[in-house]
This record gives structure tokens, C-alpha cells and sequence, in this order.
């Protein structure tokens, strides 16, 4: 089986596949302070819970976005799994023309969205993953990465307004339904997921635009949406095609299936060495 780890600025979410079948699924979250035995009891519990043996596990994959807890996983991996990590960075194959200026800047999680979007869906795409930052990114139909944008995420648009000011309440993430609110709860709330919602309407109208002038492709790229607020963005705005909250899971069992024979040859060289 196959260990899965999408570590994020606020959660990891971790997956376990037996082959192309999700068995199941976790999310906790992201502590840069615990060691790898700590999310090594974390994980041996979570395995019990589902019935699971940590014994079945033959390889581990990892796309981070925080460098500093990425070497407690890789020991994680070692000491738990007897396995060598398989890292979502350069060098790994993932099948898509980066089209960044510096493509070492591009974060793992955005290249793991968009190789499981284009397996999943007809180019062009537009993916949205609503996280911990927001970032929207388009890819042709030629598995090209041609870009894309990064704003603050949802609840750091919120959290900023309640520790940034003396007399804002922190407030759950909902739609109230209206504008015209007259509380300061509600009101934040409609500012916060209103604003975010024509956010995304506007960028994802001026990337459709501009991926037409790039690609000459007239075809109206579909919009997948993924992350924690994506069921709530989707609920308020036409622009969203579809919801898929295991994206990124998903782009990580198949990155692991590209890259499987090249790591088990590197694997057995470094045993043999």
C-alpha cells in the first residue's frame, strides 16, 4: 500500500492506497514542533482506528509546502515505514510542461492539483484550491502549466481582521445570506466569504481570457475547485464547475506511479551500496 502525505500550512492530510484505490483518509493538523515519532503514534493509531496494519505499507509519497517539517516525515518514512520517501519536487516526473520562470518556485501542492485535474477532467482547467492560501492556477489542454495567482486564503482574511484590530470578534466562516447586515458578526462574514467569492469570479474570468489568447484554444476551460472552503465558494458563485475535495490525493497516487520504477531501482542501489 501506498502512504500519502499533502502537508499544508494549517493540515496534512494523508491517504492510503492499494493501487488506484483510495482506502481511506486523514487530516490533522500541521505542527512543526512534533517529531516524527509523535506523528508516528498519531499515525499508528489512525492506521488501528480503520483497521488497518502500518505493516502493509510498502512505499510513502510527500508534497509539502512547509520545508521545515519536511525532513521529520522523510525520518517518519525511514523509521516507521522502511521506506524512502518519494518527494514532489525537481526531478520528479509528473508528465506537465511547466511554463513557470522558475519552476522551483512553484509550490508541490499546485503541481500535484494540476496533474490529478488533468487526469480527472478535459483540458483546459482552471484549479482552484481553497486553503490555507487561495491559489488558482490554469493548465492547458497540452498539459502545459501556464501560471497563476495566489491571494491570502479565507480564514487568513478573517483571522487578519481579528487580530489586527482591537474590537473584531472572531467569527465562524459562513454565508449570512445578505449584505445589508446589522451586526458586526455577520457583517464580517458577508465581507469575508462575499469577497472572496467575487474574487474568484474575477480572476477566474480574466484567466479564461487569457488562456484563450495563449493558447488559441476557444474551448471554455473547466473550473475544479479543492480544499477545506471549496464546498462553500462553490455554493456561491456559478464559475466553479466541480468540487473535488480528494484532488490533491488523487495527483499524488498518480506522481507516485510515474516515479515508482525509477525509485525502486534507486531504492535497491542505495541497500546494495
Amino acid at each position: 500500500m501506498l502512504l500519502a502525505f499533502d502537508v499544508g500550512n494549517t493540515n496534512i492530510v494523508l491517504g492510503v492506497y492499494d493501487g488506484d484505490r483510495l482506502v481511506e483518509n486523514w487530516r490533522m493538523e500541521t505542527d512543526k514542533n512534533k517529531s516524527a515519532d509523535e506523528y508516528g503514534m498519531i499515525i499508528n493509531q489512525l492506521f488501528a482506528y480503520a483497521g488497518l496494519s502500518t505493516k502493509d505499507v510498502d512505499d510513502v509519497i510527500i508534497a509539502t509546502v512547509v520545508p521545515s517539517i519536511l525532513y521529520t516525515l522523510q525520518h517518519l518514512s525511514q523509521k516507521y515505514f522502511h521506506s524512502k520517501a518519494i518527494v514532489v519536487g525537481p526531478g520528479i516526473k509528473t508528465g506537465l510542461i511547466v511554463k513557470y520562470d522558475n519552476p522551483k518556485q512553484l509550490g508541490a501542492d499546485r503541481i500535484v492539483n494540476a496533474v490529478a485535474a488533468l487526469h480527472k477532467y478535459p483540458g483546459p482547467l482552471i484549479v482552484i484550491d481553497f486553503g490555507t492560501a487561495t491559489t488558482l492556477c490554469a493548465v492547458s489542454e497540452k498539459s502545459e502549466y501556464l501560471g497563476g495567482v495566489i491571494v491570502p486564503g479565507i480564514k487568513i482574511s478573517s483571522d487578519a481582521l481579528f487580530e489586527k484590530t482591537a474590537k473584531l470578534p472572531r467569527v465562524e466562516l459562513e454565508a449570512p445570506g445578505h449584505v445589508l447586515c446589522r451586526n458586526t458578526i455577520e457583517g464580517i462574514q458577508a465581507g469575508v466569504v462575499y469577497g472572496n467569492m467575487g474574487m474568484t469570479e474575477r480572476i477566474v474570468a480574466m484567466m479564461k481570457q487569457e488562456i484563450k489568447a495563449y493558447t488559441g484554444c476557444e474551448k471554455e476551460p473547466l473550473v475544479v475547485a479543492t480544499g477545506g472552503m471549496a464546498s462553500l465558494m462553490a455554493s456561491g458563485t456559478d464559475c466553479i464547475d466541480h468540487v473535488d475535495k480528494l484532488l490533491t490525493l488523487t495527483g499524488l497516487q498518480l506522481i507516485y506511479e510515474k516515479n515508482k520504477p525509477a525509485h525502486a531501482k534507486r531504492a535497491k542501489q542505495n541497500a546494495d551500496a
